[in-house]
């Protein structure tokens, strides 16, 4: 109980009882209440008082440097923070500053051994692996939602998550704004308008119809007039040529909201970075070069983050918020059903082109020509592709209106999807 006095009480307020006490203008009983200390307590401090009653306090003061760990723990604390220090001097990677918290953890999870974090930052002084780092700037927008699926985050992020592999990966992202649990989280060699389409048919089809999706300008997401040269023609400004990902939230019934700058990205930067640092430092203490592999260590993280670590933001572990607001019935995700016309979720999440149906009721893609048996002469057809790349063919399923005109399987090689 004597350590916490200097945490109810200033010195000047336990000096004023000292004085009244040593005047008989207090009885001791009376102070020993107020202060809630045993009678050698405090006399102990009454005498240093008297000694000294100008520089008197009981302010506790907590001798980090000197308090001594086990040798066995301070030598893994050296050894982890010199693999930081290594990983720092990496120019490709996206590691910048020691992260002690994760040196915690990993004392935790990979020797079990407990440690506090001022002890580890402590020997990281002592030993040359500190520097401050420096201010981040205040975000000046940020989008705020009440209930789980008003807004769904998604981005991308290209990095060397994993020093040893030959290239850098893409880590496609979706949270819910609210409860900021990570929806969906894949790691991917190359970022195409088919991988953030896949990304929309993990979110959708397990939690839902979000109210809407929000997302950065990147052409996938959106055309901007003057930018995307490929789409421009004279009768086409932003907005109105649709990209592919946004037409299966069109078919949804999902509304897009674009971010006006990349600070107003930033509640998905924030779990993104801690996503981000862990994985870059896993993967190059484990020596990861395969991209399968990695997406197994960021499969542990999203469990420890969606789960176990409570956001500092919300206060609440993600999960444990998003499952109570379902419960409440506090929620703005609508069940997932195909809609009419629609047969399959083949047909909602797809790639999509038209094509003019010949003489021969036979279309062309990429000098591939397809007989399209039932289709109407001389009109146009939607194709809608769903490339497997497992299996490496695609089903191509023809439309015309709201009429399904039947399916083929195709090669992907044939198909040529090289720009989708």
């Amino acid at each position: 109980m004597s350590k916490q006095l200097h945490k109810n009480f200033t010195d000047d307020q336990v000096k004023s009882l000292f004085e009244k006490y040593s005047k008989k203008e207090i009885k001791l009983n009376y102070v020993l209440q107020i202060l809630k200390i045993k009678r050698s307590r405090f006399f102990e401090l009454l005498t240093r008082y008297r000694n000294n009653p100008d520089n008197f306090s009981i302010q506790y003061k907590r001798n980090i440097s000197n308090y001594k760990i086990d040798r066995e723990i301070e030598a893994n604390i050296i050894k982890e923070l010199k693999i930081e220090k290594d990983l720092i001097k990496v120019k490709e990677v996206p590691i910048k500053w020691y992260n002690y918290s994760y040196i915690k953890d990993l004392l935790e999870q990979k020797y079990n051994q407990r440690v506090s974090l001022p002890t580890i930052i402590d020997r990281a002084k002592r030993n040359n692996f500190y520097f401050l780092r420096p201010k981040r700037k205040a975000h000046d927008r940020e989008v705020i939602s009440n209930y789980p699926g008003e807004l769904i985050q998604h981005d991308s992020s290209h990095h060397l998550f994993a020093p040893y592999a030959a290239r850098k990966w893409y880590l496609i992202t979706s949270i819910d704004d609210y409860s900021r649990l990570i929806l969906y989280a894949v790691l991917v060699e190359r970022e195409t308008t088919w991988e953030h389409i896949l990304a929309l048919e993990g979110v959708l089809l397990k939690y839902g119809f979000p109210l809407a999706y929000y997302v950065d300008s990147h052409s996938i997401f959106r055309f901007v007039q003057g930018r995307d040269s490929f789409w421009r023609n004279h009768y086409k400004l932003t907005d109105e040529a649709n990209p592919q990902w946004k037409q299966v939230l069109d078919d949804c019934g999902v509304k897009v909201t674009y971010a006006l700058s990349p600070q107003a990205k930033g509640k998905i930067e924030r779990p993104y970075r801690w996503i981000q640092d862990r994985l870059v430092r896993t993967c190059y203490r484990e020596n990861i070069r395969d991209i399968k592999k990695g997406q197994l260590i960021l499969n542990n993280l999203l469990q420890r983050y969606n789960y176990r670590i409570v956001h500092s933001t919300t206060g609440e572990i993600p999960y444990i918020r998003f499952q109570r607001a379902i419960r409440e019935k506090r929620t703005l995700f609508r069940e997932f059903g195909i809609m009419p016309p629609f047969l399959s979720t083949k047909d909602i999440f797809c790639l999509r082109v038209e094509r003019m149906v010949n003489s021969y009721r036979k279309i062309s893609i990429n000098n591939l020509e397809l007989k399209v048996p039932g289709a109407p002469l001389h009109e146009r057809i939607q194709l809608r592709i769903v490339p497997d790349k497992e299996s490496g063919i695609s089903e191509v399923r023809f439309w015309h209106k709201d009429n399904f005109l039947g399916n083929q399987k195709v090669k992907n090689s044939e198909l040529n999807l090289v720009h989708f």
